[in-house]
């Protein structure tokens, strides 16, 4: 009896490591496919603007001056943002106008407006005063 109960013990713990590591599998299996939809897909469209909406989000940020980076740092489209760097939402009638621009965020730099993926942290519009950059 002693050697039946300690069977089924030890069959029992074989069949709950398995179902763990089967688990563990799969959920990594997921993991990695929802990672690849996001990273095939990105969570932010390519931003194209036209002169005229690069105008438009120039005016319209340029009004508020309070929201300045307390510092400076590269500011080329594709360059990372520093981490210490504050984003601001655009204004809403911007978002109304221009709905693919809701999955950015923004910053000035002097008198530049700079447009970031906060998703990536990274540049993807520079609008300033003068011609489209």
């Amino acid at each position: 009896m002693k050697s039946y109960l300690v069977h089924r013990l030890t069959t029992a713990a074989l069949i709950g490591a398995a179902a763990a590591i089967t688990g563990a599998v799969t959920a990594a299996a997921q993991s990695s496919s929802i990672d690849e939809t996001v990273a095939s897909h990105g969570l932010a469209p390519k931003l194209e603007l036209t002169p005229a909406q690069r105008s438009a989000i120039y005016q319209e940020v340029h009004k508020d001056k309070s929201k300045l980076a307390p510092s400076r740092f590269a500011t080329n489209v594709g360059d990372e943002v520093p981490p210490m760097i504050e984003l601001y939402m655009l204004p809403d009638d911007i978002l109304a106008a221009n709905p693919e621009t809701k999955y950015y965020k923004y910053t000035r730099v002097d008198d530049r407006i700079v447009l970031v993926d906060p998703t990536k942290m990274r540049v993807i519009a520079v609008i300033g005063p003068g011609p489209a950059r």
